[in-house]
């Protein structure tokens, strides 16, 4: 006899018929082949992330394959007391009854989610303990720039890099092979950024890099239940042409920066799309960049940048901005000091933070909001004390708000290989800076502890992969992480 539904299940289904409904542009299709496509956080998170559904897109527009989307629980908790099988949005299908599920990581501390995912999709986590009776489990995503070695024990393959091309011939490699031994050798045969751990072991292949002609990636989906309400994304810029020696899509990296031109960027976005999201990791170094926002404000239509770099803003620009529904200027410092900023080739100096605060002011924004990095390699209190100085300067010209986030180092880039400052040492400056700024500054900073949890996956291996299955296992506290990963 069928089980009665729980009201968690129900709640659950009722939330997924809620939010599907309020879509614009979801794809519903039918295909030879069908996979579950997961991203590892709740659904306002995964629908705000442009890779996410241009892989969505890519795969739907694949001949022989539909795709289905899947999201971490809002409350995990629920669905594991009610036994619900994590299910797709598009047809309510269980995810463990695809015969492929894809997966796509932006950062290290959604491995946590990877592997809840797969439990709640009744799928065995470790690659290992799967037979022909489970999924083919595939990823990528943002993770794979930099390190995708901790996700190598619960991956059949890995793409890395850009896979918007890439996924294309996975998906052929995947069609037509009878077992996933075969699908294995031949993705790492004939696909040249697919990562096998099985074959590859620690070896990785090259990042993928698509075409300039598949460029810019795009969200089909319009909803309101995400971080950027009702918000189309459109990518303006791929990569990146500056040398921040902490960032992996700095210049260098997969070929630098490349410049989706106004016209394509313009003639992408519907008509009815009221909010557009302007994506890229140095999307304000766009040369057509001011027209851009200042046509769509014309158009009567809200802009959003994914990143602005403080000495590219001017009048002409800041105000474009505010026209086009800005309420905060945002943009980044990063390091403590002149000196850091120096360190870590950020190109910025104390005076384009201070015309930044005086163009806010200037514009009527609400407040400027800076981004900065604590722990840098060989920070001392003097830069610290130098962050307060001008903190209070930029205070006294317009009111401020400071995003302080512990460094992490990463794997592909200069800075690959520094120490963690610490938890306690993290702490202590964060502490700092709140007793020196008290209330002339709002101040929010990023938890140092599971900031060293990043740490310790960005620069780990399949062992860290591992012992994240522990962690999760254990309950997924930090203390649970700590005794997982050890407190070196």
């Amino acid at each position: 006899m069928a089980s009665r539904p729980t009201r968690a299940s129900e709640d659950a289904r009722a939330l997924r018929q809620t939010r599907l409904s309020a879509e614009r542009g979801t794809l519903f299709k039918q295909a030879a082949h069908a996979m579950a496509l997961v991203y590892p956080s709740p659904y306002p998170v995964a629908m705000s992330s442009l890779g996410f559904q241009t892989i969505y897109r890519e795969i739907n527009a694949h001949s022989g394959y539909a795709a289905e989307r899947a999201f971490l629980p809002d409350h995990v908790d629920a669905f594991r007391r009610a036994r619900m099988p994590l299910f797709t949005y598009e047809s309510e299908r269980p995810v463990g009854d695809f015969p492929m599920i894809a997966f796509s990581v932006a950062y290290e501390l959604e491995l946590a989610g990877v592997l809840t995912a797969l439990e709640l999709a009744g799928v065995p986590p470790l690659a290992e303990e799967r037979d022909a009776r489970h999924p083919f489990v595939l990823m990528g995503g943002p993770l794979t720039f930099s390190n995708p070695l901790p996700l190598a024990p619960f991956a059949d393959a890995i793409l890395l890099g850009e896979a918007d091309e890439s996924i294309h011939a996975a998906l052929d490699v995947l069609a037509r092979c009878r077992n996933r031994e075969e699908a294995c050798r031949d993705l790492a045969a004939t696909v040249s950024n697919a990562f096998v751990p099985s074959l590859h072991g620690a070896q990785l292949p090259a990042l993928g890099r698509c075409d300039d002609s598949r460029l810019p990636a795009y969200a089909p989906i319009l909803t309101p239940d995400t971080e950027f309400s009702d918000m189309f994304l459109v990518e303006a810029v791929r990569g990146c042409s500056r040398g921040c020696a902490y960032c992996v899509m700095r210049r260098g990296a997969n070929s630098g920066m490349r410049i989706v031109p106004k016209e394509r960027v313009l003639e992408l976005i519907p008509s009815d799309a009221r909010r557009v999201g302007l994506v890229g990791a140095s999307v304000s170094d766009h040369p057509e960049i001011v027209e851009i926002v200042e046509t769509l404000a014309a158009q009567g239509r809200e802009a959003g940048l994914s990143s602005l770099r403080p000495d590219r803003l001017d009048a002409r620009f800041v105000s474009a901005l505010r026209r086009a529904g800005y309420r905060t200027l945002t943009t980044a410092a990063d390091g403590a000091s002149q000196r850091l900023r120096d360190l870590v080739e950020r190109r910025i100096q104390e005076k384009d933070l201070i015309r930044a605060a005086e163009l806010a002011r200037d514009h009527g924004f609400k407040r400027l909001k800076l981004y900065l990095l604590i722990g840098l390699p060989g920070e001392t209190d003097a830069d610290v004390d130098e962050l307060v100085r001008l903190a209070r300067e930029l205070a006294r010209i317009h009111p401020l708000a400071l995003a302080v986030a512990p460094f992490v180092a990463k794997k592909n880039t200069p800075l690959d290989g520094q120490s963690f400052a610490g938890i306690k040492v993290v702490e202590e400056r964060v502490a700092q800076l709140r007793a020196a700024l008290g209330k002339v500054v709002d101040l929010r900073a990023t938890s140092a502890r599971w900031a060293w949890v990043e740490y310790r996956l960005a620069q780990g291996a399949a062992a860290e992969g591992r012992a994240a299955l522990s962690a999760v296992h254990a309950g997924g506290r930090f203390s649970d992480w700590k005794r997982a990963l050890g407190n070196s």
